[in-house]
């Protein structure tokens, strides 16, 4: 099963921060074996197992797309979103933290997360769940361990790349040109039909196929690096 949540409609709903941000979380789970995996636990992560435990599904693991506190837990704007310290916590869950290397650092220090409580991976590694792969692909350029996951044609795309636009690049770790070349050369490998799920819900659609996304995102309309940092940098 797969399920998109979004922040401030479907959990958290009584979270100012979350109906502001509209961060989506996903729901990957097994339904033969019960595992399942949460993607950018945030907000009310408790509200997130209960969604898990309806189905039927045990959280197993967390897949992190990037260190921000959005997506994962920690301060931002000087308040504090619950994430994976407090999804870890919860007796229901026994589960291991999946990051790229280069965002291990990162993680522990907004989280709190321990050493311990992480997986550390490389580009096209593959997560089990149950028996439904999920490939992690490395898609540096709005942190430097961002990361996206394929799930058979779906891609969740964290916020590397969203419907209409991308993730910034003007933040601590941000690096345009490690963007341009995530979303020209790692990303243009997939096919037209695979679905984009992105982070956050800014646009009128919350998936698209990646085909229209290519057509319309004014991102994949820039010719050169040159141009591109002309605009990004």
């Amino acid at each position: 099963m797969f399920r998109q949540l979004l922040a401030g409609r479907d959990f958290a709903r009584h979270d100012p921060l979350a109906a502001q941000m509209v961060n989506f979380a996903y729901l990957i789970g097994d339904r033969q074996t019960g595992d399942a995996v949460l993607v950018d636990p945030a907000y009310a992560v408790r509200e997130l197992v209960d969604v898990a435990e309806a189905e039927g599904l045990r959280v197993t693991g967390v897949l992190a797309t990037h260190y921000h506190p959005d997506h994962v837990g920690g301060s931002m704007l000087g308040l504090a979103i619950e994430g994976i310290a407090e999804l870890l916590a919860d007796t229901r869950v026994s589960a291991k933290v999946h990051v790229q290397a280069e965002e291990a650092d990162g993680i522990r220090r907004v989280t709190g997360a321990s050493r311990s409580d992480l997986v550390i991976h490389r580009s096209g590694d593959v997560v089990q769940v149950g028996a439904i792969p999920v490939t992690l692909l490395h898609t540096p350029g709005h942190t430097p361990g961002s990361q996206c996951f394929l799930v058979g044609e779906r891609l969740v795309s964290g916020d590397t790349l969203f419907l209409d636009g991308c993730g910034r690049t003007d933040l601590p770790g941000g690096d345009p040109d490690a963007l341009y070349e995530s979303l020209t050369q790692r990303l243009a490998r997939l096919p037209d039909d695979t679905v984009l799920y992105p982070g956050h819900l800014y646009s009128p659609e919350p998936h698209l196929p990646l085909g229209e996304v290519r057509r319309r995102n004014h991102v994949f309309r820039v010719p050169t690096l040159e141009a591109w940092r002309a605009m990004f940098a």
